[in-house]
């Protein structure tokens, strides 16, 4: 991790910056239900520092579905040096555009799709 981080040991704003996006596409892809691609990132605020040792934890919500895309809202919160306190250290809204198999904007799966995908159970018949 030394390297992700600058001689105070401050963990950079970019480093902060994927992992929130990873975050995000997982979230996005779960709700478009299919791959996403990161198209914009707003209103993205660096509250406090990150420090090696600490662990962060990025939380994720739709803000907005559209028709082709889905704004979500990423906030990051670090553990201070792995057990202390709790912290929020940065927030932003991602917006992740759904992608056919070619790569052109699809449409994103309805909310009700989204709950009955959930709650399917794996086929079983092929582990006998």
């Amino acid at each position: 991790m030394p390297a992700d981080a600058n001689p105070s040991g401050d963990i950079f704003g970019g480093w902060v910056l994927s992992q929130m996006d990873i975050a995000g596409g997982i979230h996005a892809g779960q709700r478009a239900q299919r791959r996403v691609a990161t198209v914009a990132i707003e209103a993205m605020h660096f509250i406090k520092p990150v420090h090696v040792g600490d662990v962060l934890c990025v939380y994720a919500a739709s803000e907005r579905v559209g028709r082709t895309s889905v704004a979500i809202r990423l906030e990051a919160w670090a553990l201070l040096r792995r057990l202390g306190d709790r912290v929020k250290v940065t927030e932003g809204i991602f917006t992740f555009v759904a992608l056919d198999a070619e790569g052109r904007p699809a449409p994103i799966a309805s909310a009700r799709q989204v709950e009955a995908s959930q709650f399917q159970t794996p086929d079983r018949s092929s582990d006998q």
